[in-house]
Order: C-alpha cells, then structure tokens, then sequence
C-alpha cells in the first residue's frame, strides 16, 4: 500500500492523457477515448478572438488551470464572407489553432453550428445568404441546407486533410451540429423537426469519427447526444434522452455578456463551482465546458447587436489572456479534487439521501472500496452541521462539499482558499498636444450624389449587405411654410441615427438592447425653398438569434414633418441612398488609404460629428498587454496599422451612470516598435486630446482563509490501490504574482479575525502583531509564497477559543 504524492502538475497530467488519437465512443457514464472513460472539463477559446501570437499562452494557462479539452466554433461568415470565396489565415487559422492545442497534449470540441450566436454579428451566418432566392435559415428549407451542407462539409474535410480527427491521430474528439435550435424550433412549425433530422444525419454522415453533439436539444436524433446549455444544467438538465447517452455540459456560462447601455452582471466562482459539482454528483455529468474560458475580443464589427467589444471579461482568463483569480484558481482546486475520484465517478454505483430538509448526499462506490461523496446544502442562508457516515460535517450555505474518499473533505464550493488578484493600468503615453493629431471631416451626401435612389425607404441591412454599419438615408424638398421651427420626427428600427438638415448636424437618437425601435423627434430649421435632409442610419451590430432571421428588418421606417397642425410623411418621397462613409470606402485607416484624402490640423472645423482623427505612436516597452483609453470619445470604432480593434460607445452610460467599456485591447500582434498609425472615427464630439495608452498587469494579489478552509488539493495522497488518504491539514494562503514580477510589498496582514474579506478589509478586534513580520518573511522578494494557516507560524494565541481566519494582501512589481 505504498503511497505518492499527487504534485499539482501530476493532477493535471492525468487530467489530459497525451493526444495521440484513437477511437472516441461513448456509453451512458461519459465519453470513451481509446477504450477508457473519461471526465472531462473543457474550456472555450474563440480563435478569431484573439491572436495567433496568443494562442499558445491562453491554451497553457487553460491546461494549467485543469482544462481538458478546448472548444470553439467555426465562423462561417469570417471563413466564407462571399460565396464560395474562403480565408483560413491569420485569426481564421483554426487548423494552425487545433494543432497548438494538440501540441500541449490536450483535446478539441469543433462546435460547427454553422449557425453560432455566440453573440456573433448574423449569427455567424454570412449575409450573402439574405439574397439566396427562396431561402428560410435553420428550417426544412432546400436553399439553406444547401449551403450549410456545403460549409459543413467544407469544414469537416478541412479537419480531415490536416488529420486533426481523434479517429485520425489528432485532437477533436467531439463535434456539434445546429445550436440551441430548440429556443425558436416552434417556431418553424412542421419545418422544424425535419430540419433537426437532417442536420443530425448530414453531420453523421461526413463520418468524422468521432460523436456529434446538438445542444438543448431534447429530442436530438440518435447517434446524436443531446446536450445542456446554461448556468444551472445540475437543477435544470432533463439528462440524455437515452440511456446510453453520457451527461454532457456544452455551455457553462461563466459570466454575461455584456452590452452597450447595461450594468456587468458577472458570476460568483462558488456559484460556478456549485454548479459544475451538482451537474457531476447528481446527473453523472462527465464533460463541462466553460463558455467562456477565454472571451477575447469582438475586432472589427464582429459583435452582434450593442455587445460590448470585451466579450467575457469575467471569465478565467479575461479579455487580455490574463489569469482572473480567484475565478481561475478556484476551479482549478475543483478540477484537481474531481480527477483524485474520477475513476470512482465514472464507474461506481451512484446513491442519494437525504441529511436533511435542504441537505442531501450523493455518493458514488466501487466494489473495490473506493468511495467518494458529494454533501449538499440547498440553504442558501444558514452553515449546517450534518452527520454522514457516522460523522458530522459543517457545510457552508449554498454549497457542496467533496469527500473523495468518503472521509475528509477535500474541497467545498463555497469557501475560496486561492488567491484574489487585482489588475491595474499604468499609463504609457498621452496625445493631448494638438500637433499630434490630424483631422478629416466626413462629407454629407444629398440627395443628388448618391448613387442609389429609390421612392420609399429601404431596409438597412439589405441594402448595406453588412458591408458597414452606416446606411445614409437622403431626400430634397420644397418647403413653403412660414414656420421657422417645425419637428422632424424619424422612426427607426436601428440602433443610432444622426440627423443633418442643410449640411448641418441637427441631433441624435439611439435605442437599446431591449427595445428594438426608437424615434427622433427634433425641431429642425428650414429654408424657405429647397431644403436637403441627410439622415445616418447606424447599426451596432446585426442581430444573432431568434427565429426568420432573413426576414429581420432595421433601418429607417417613417420620416414626417410636423409643421404646425399639419404633417408631411415623406416614407414614400423619392430618397437617395449612400451605404458606408467615404473614409470607409477610401480606407483611410490604413497606411496607403490615408494619402487619399486632404488632412487638416485638429480643431481646424471645430469639433463636430463624423471627424476620423489620426496620429502615430511608439509600442509601450515590455510584453504587458496594451490598451488604449477613450474615455473621451462618443462612439465610434478604432484602427492600429489598419487592423480594427472594434467599435467603442463611451457616451452610451449604464443606469449607474458609467460607460460600458472604456479601455480598448490593442493585441500586441497589431503593433510595430515605432511609429503605429492610429487612426479614430468618431461619430459625436468626443475629444481626441484626452485618449492615451497604456499597459495591463496583475498588481495587488490576496488571500484569505479560516480554519475551516479545507487544505489544498496538493496536500492529497493516493495509495495504489485507490483509496485516498490525507496530510497536511493546515490551510494555507497562498499567493502568485504573474511571471515577470515578485511580491514588492505586504499592504496588509492579519492572523485573528480580520473585518472584511479581499475585496475590502480591515484588522478585527483579534490581531496577532506578528501577522506582518510573518507575511513579510514568507513573501518578500518572491513570485510565490505560501503562509500556513496555524499558531505554529504566528506565536502565542491572539485570542484562546476563538476561530481566526488569515487574510494576507501583497503588491506585485
């Protein structure tokens, strides 16, 4: 019974057996990879999200971090913009993408759709299908299957040619078909199950070998599994739809995305933790994907409609790549304590009873005597004591606690003992001199330059063909009225509108996430004559979900003068038509394109809307991530070397009173060391003088645990034959700064009963004085240090009796 230490890289490597290939099946306890069951936690990682040149770090830190297997989608309307013409470079390189997750020996989930959301622009659906004649998207609809069959095909014999199939010696052992189709199938009426029967066939018979997956839908067509969606698939999951199906997890959300105009709505890491460990003790769930595990960044017009361009900030590695604690860590405990019982899980008998009215067990054996247990407290208010096995326990409120061997608790969801760690952004340079900045002022078309005229309003988005956000709606009329001031009002199903009579800008309206329409209702002044009216249709984003999308319609719906008691509607006047800005068109954000235009000194027109700025700047030194400040600005979107780094709306503040987003990543991919050409498009007044870059890092860190901390999950031992046993009981703080730093200095440390936690703390009526020296001593000077959790290492007791807890908080430098 000879015993060995279970290292934390040791945790992790059993997580993830080397990729080499292999026969991927499956029965109804979890996927079966080279004939043996696994568990298996995964993580998404949006490649066109990041950059190539970060891939191989946000892929390490998600080993790291106890992940398994990396998921993404595939971006049909990046991968095939116009039909039949295909790009597979730069971020769109998912081959070169999948082979760097099998280089660091870990699996891959290809989630196809083709139809995404994902809070994608279209849904990831290229618009060139909204002009296929006849088509219905995601029904029993011959034109779409057509082409979905033709991309998924493409895609499935892609992976194929590169041998990135398990079945071929590479990493993806699970794809998906459709996505969330049950949210709008009723939709479809007697379209809809004949639709989800194909696409499951279609995808079967590309013969990947490998299984398919479709999630949130029940009724998913066998060999097909069906999968869970959503924050609660442990309550809320019915289970495989049959008996030999495994408990598949495809989307745990690990925070909200956000949009223009909302308040952050992020995700506890115990409430995560909660979550995932309820989803395996109670529908034996054996693959959980993160979604996000890594957001990234919505470059270009990628977003969908008003989400913001961070796209899960909040989850475990944030929208830079770095790692965001203690959401990262707490997982990772949780991941390394599953993977001490996962043989037991995933063969064992699974048992449930009751401890109590809110409190219940879960236990899982082996004939072997291998154990383990999950012990559940559903109240949400009160710590309860419990008895199992002849043994009480303490468990948290709203948490479980995990016993691998049905004896100790190893880990509880609810009692975080890894670090927090806070981010910070150190200014680098500013643009606030008037000689660094030059301007061009973007014309107002009337009606007789545009090239596209029509006598009724037409749809935004049919006839942009998102080529661009911006669609100018203009007409020219006589007025002959002795009204100086009558009111323009404009209905719109867009998502902003500016508004310009005569050349000159009038006034502004936009809508919001929840509502779909808005109006502009302005008193406008008019020439007695011949006036001219140019109205700018803007959307942020086209929509991605919800049944019929090609039948969705934005853009301007009703234009009317109200001048006195009568009204002129002009919906059916004649109206001249410009999609996109001239500046978009000349491409005056690249290098080459910014020579076709006449650029003039800032301030030369006066601050205004629709001014494009530009200005050239050195990278910050270092490898910290960089981003840029635009505090200042309305809304808009920005370039670096001619590379967008996506829209920004600033002036567009949350109920709280604070804009959604205000620093903007520019990857360092995008940068050279000298010379970088900014160049702004702002659409408001926004003031360039006041935007300045800077770089990202992890500066504070901090711990916190009590004596009822369990230890850490390194602490464990396993003996040969399985069963589990345990040292090092003492809870410990442990702290991290990122690789190119050390711990500078201790900002607090208290061993007794500190006030608060991490986020905000205080000394408590019971303070050794020694806390500080003890920290210091561990810590200075380091990138690691570990404070344990006893009387041993602080000196006399504080105060006999009383429970203390250590809180230590330290700067990186």
């Amino acid at each position: 019974m000879r015993s060995r230490l279970l290292l934390w890289f040791a945790v992790l490597s059993a997580a993830v057996a080397v990729v080499c290939g292999g026969s991927v099946t499956y029965d109804g306890r979890s996927l079966i990879i080279n004939g043996q069951r696994r568990l298996l936690f995964s993580g998404s990682i949006h490649y066109p999200r990041s950059t190539p040149e970060m891939w191989p770090s946000l892929i390490s830190k998600a080993k790291e971090g106890g992940i398994d297997v990396i998921e993404t989608y595939a971006f049909w309307n990046q991968h095939e913009p116009k039909q039949g013409q295909y790009d597979f470079s730069g971020r769109l390189d998912i081959v070169k993408f999948f082979k760097e997750v099998q280089a660091q020996g870990l699996y891959a989930c290809l989630r196809i759709g083709p139809f995404i959301e994902s809070e994608w622009n279209y849904g990831g659906l290229p618009f060139w299908l909204h002009d296929v004649p006849g088509i219905i998207y995601r029904s029993d609809n011959e034109p779409f299957k057509f082409y979905m069959q033709n991309f998924t095909t493409k895609i499935v014999n892609l992976m194929k040619s590169e041998n990135l199939y398990a079945s071929q010696g590479g990493p993806i052992i699970l794809s998906q078909i459709e996505n969330e189709y049950k949210n709008v199938e009723a939709a479809f009426h007697e379209k809809g199950p004949p639709y989800v029967r194909w696409a499951a066939k279609m995808a079967v018979d590309l013969q990947t070998g490998v299984p398919w997956v479709m999630c949130k839908q029940d009724d998913a067509p066998d060999p097909v599994i069906n999968a869970c969606n959503g924050m609660k698939c442990g309550e809320t999951f019915a289970g495989p739809n049959k008996p030999n199906k495994p408990a598949i997890w495809t989307e745990n959300w690990t925070s909200v995305y956000e949009v223009y105009g909302e308040d952050k709505r992020g995700r506890a890491a115990e409430d995560l933790a909660f979550q995932v460990a309820l989803f395996i003790a109670k529908k034996n769930g054996s693959f959980i994907n993160y979604y996000m595990y890594h957001g990234g960044t919505n470059f270009g017009r990628t977003s969908s409609s008003y989400v913001l361009t961070a796209y899960y900030d909040q989850a475990p590695l944030d929208e830079y790549g770095l790692i965001r604690q203690p959401k990262w860590g707490h997982l990772k405990e949780l991941h390394a304590v599953i993977k001490l019982c996962s043989d037991t899980l995933l063969h064992g008998v699974q048992y449930n009873y009751s401890l109590g009215q809110l409190q219940e067990a879960y236990l899982f054996k082996r004939p072997s005597s291998q154990c383990a247990a999950f012990l559940v407290n559903n109240d949400k208010r009160r710590n309860v004591t419990v008895l199992f096995q002849n043994t009480n326990y303490e468990l948290a409120a709203n948490s479980i606690s995990i016993l691998p061997d049905c004896k100790r608790i190893a880990f509880n969801t609810a009692k975080v003992s890894t670090q927090f760690n806070t981010r910070s952004v150190q200014t680098r340079a500013t643009f606030g001199s008037t000689k660094q900045w030059n301007e061009y002022r973007e014309g107002i078309p009337s009606f007789g330059g545009t090239p596209l005229k029509a006598s009724m309003l037409l749809e935004h988005m049919g006839t942009t063909k998102d080529a661009s956000d911006y669609l100018w709606y203009t007409l020219r009329f006589i007025h002959n009225s002795s009204n100086a001031q009558p009111v323009l009002r404009v209905d719109s199903l867009a998502h902003v509108l500016l508004a310009f009579v005569n050349g000159k800008y009038i006034a502004s309206a936009h809508g919001s996430h929840q509502n779909g329409s808005f109006s502009l209702v302005n008193k406008v002044p008019l020439n007695s004559g011949l006036n001219r009216i140019s109205l700018l249709s803007v959307m942020v984003g086209l929509p991605d979900a919800g049944p019929y999308l090609e039948h969705k319609v934005a853009g301007i719906r009703r234009v009317e003068i109200q001048d006195g008691g009568d009204s002129k509607d002009f919906s059916k006047h004649p109206w001249g038509y410009q999609v996109g800005l001239m500046g978009e068109k000349l491409q005056i954000y690249t290098s080459p394109g910014s020579q076709k235009v006449q650029w003039y000194g800032l301030g030369s027109h006066g601050r205004g809307p629709l001014t494009w700025y530009k200005t050239l700047f050195d990278a910050p030194p270092g490898n910290d991530p960089v981003v840029l400040f635009f505090g200042s600005m309305g809304k808009g979107e920005a370039w670096v070397n001619g590379q967008s780094i996506g829209r920004y709306w600033v002036s567009y503040l949350t109920p709280s009173g604070e804009p959604s987003q205000t620093w903007y990543n520019v990857p360092r991919a995008f940068l050279n060391p000298k010379g970088n050409l900014l160049v702004v498009q702002e659409e408001e007044s926004g003031d360039p003088l006041k935007i300045s870059i800077g770089t990202v890092s992890v500066t504070n860190v901090c711990g916190h645990v009590t004596d009822s901390h369990p230890p850490p999950i390194i602490s464990w031992t396993t003996s040969d034959d399985g069963n589990e046993s345990h040292h090092g009981k003492i809870p410990k703080v442990q702290l991290r700064c990122p690789p190119s730093s050390n711990i500078s200095k201790i900002t607090f440390a208290s061993f007794g009963t500190p006030v608060g936690g991490c986020e905000s703390y205080a000394i408590g009526s019971c303070h050794s004085p020694n806390s500080l020296a003890v920290a210091e001593k561990a810590c200075l000077g380091k990138n690691m240090c570990s404070i344990p959790h006893s009387l041993k290492s602080f000196g006399d007791d504080p105060c006999p009796g009383t429970p203390k807890a250590l809180l230590v908080a330290a700067q990186c430098k």
